[in-house]
C-alpha cells in the first residue's frame, strides 16, 4: 500500500520534475532506490528527456544498483531513439555565396570593359535573315541547303575597341555562353552581312572567310560569363549574335539581336 502511494505522488508530481532537469543513470538509480515499479520507471523514461550514460561501465554500475533488465531496456531504448542517425540525410549545405556583379553590369545584354577599366554596353542592333539561295557541302557533300545571309544595317558598328579587349555576357536564365555565335561581319554596300544557314552558321572549308568564330568563356556569376579576345582576330566588324527561342528560330525574313563592335589595332 505505501508503495502504491508513492507511485501516484511520482506520477502527479514527474512532470513538473521533468521540467527541472532530464534523466540520467543517477535518476534511474533513484527511482529504483525509492522502490517505484518497473512499470512507473519505464514510463517515466519514456515521457521524459534523457541524457544516459549506455557504455559498459554505464550498464554495469546500473546492474549492481539493482536496476531490471527491463527498465535497462528502457534506458538503451530511449537513448538510441535520441541519438542522431549517422545514416540519416544530413540538412542540405547552405548554398555558397555567388560573385556579385561587376558594376555596370545591370541588365541583360553584352559588356566591355573600355580604357578606364569600367563596363560599358556592347550596341545592340537588329539583325535581319534573308535568304541568299541554295549553297552546297554545308552539311555533307552535295547536300542542298538553304542559305541565310545576317544582315545588319549601316557600315559600321558605334563601338570602336582595340585588342586584347574583355567582355562579359549577362545571359538570361537557362542561357550559358555557348548559346551566344561570335560572327565577323563583312560589310557590303551600306550594311554588314555575315553567312548562316538554317540551323547553324556556314563553317566552309576553303575560300572565303569562316564568319563564325570559336571563343572560350570563363563564368563569373550563375549567370554571367567572361570573354578576352586577343589581336588574332584582325581588324573588322563582329557581334555576338544573341540567341533565339524556338518561336523565332532563324529563318528568311526572320530578325534577332546582335551586339556589334569594331576592332582597330
Amino acid at each position: 500500500m505505501r508503495k502504491a502511494v508513492c507511485a501516484v505522488l511520482f506520477l502527479v508530481f514527474c512532470p513538473f520534475l521533468i521540467t527541472q532537469q532530464s534523466l540520467n543513470n543517477d535518476s534511474v538509480i533513484k527511482m529504483v532506490k525509492a522502490g517505484l515499479s518497473d512499470d512507473v520507471i519505464v514510463t517515466t523514461i519514456n515521457a521524459s528527456p534523457g541524457a544516459y550514460d549506455t557504455s559498459a561501465d554505464g550498464l554495469i554500475a546500473l546492474k549492481q544498483a539493482g536496476v531490471s533488465n527491463k527498465v535497462i531496456d528502457a534506458v538503451l531504448a530511449k537513448s538510441t531513439s535520441t541519438t542522431p542517425d549517422a545514416s540519416a540525410p544530413s540538412a542540405p549545405a547552405p548554398p555558397e555565396p555567388t560573385a556579385p556583379l561587376p558594376p555596370g553590369v545591370d541588365n541583360i545584354g553584352a559588356y566591355y570593359k573600355d580604357s578606364s577599366g569600367n563596363w560599358q554596353p556592347l550596341p545592340s542592333e537588329v539583325v535581319v535573315f534573308q535568304s541568299g539561295g541554295l549553297v552546297k557541302h554545308v552539311a555533307s557533300a552535295g547536300l542542298m541547303k538553304e542559305d541565310l545571309n545576317g544582315l545588319v544595317g549601316g557600315m559600321r558598328s558605334r563601338l570602336v575597341v582595340s585588342t586584347p579587349v574583355t567582355f562579359i555576357l549577362h545571359v538570361p536564365q537557362g542561357r550559358t555562353a555557348s548559346d551566344y555565335e561570335l560572327v565577323r561581319l563583312h560589310v557590303v554596300a551600306n550594311n554588314r552581312q555575315f553567312q548562316s544557314v538554317a540551323g547553324g552558321l556556314i563553317h566552309e572549308s576553303s575560300g572565303s572567310l569562316r564568319d563564325e568564330i570559336d571563343f572560350t568563356s570563363s563564368q563569373i556569376s550563375p549567370s554571367a560569363y567572361q570573354i578576352v579576345l586577343n589581336n588574332e582576330l584582325g581588324e573588322g566588324e563582329f557581334g555576338f549574335l544573341a540567341p533565339q527561342d524556338t518561336a523565332t528560330a532563324k529563318t528568311p525574313a526572320s530578325s534577332g539581336q546582335i551586339f556589334t563592335f569594331a576592332i582597330v589595332n
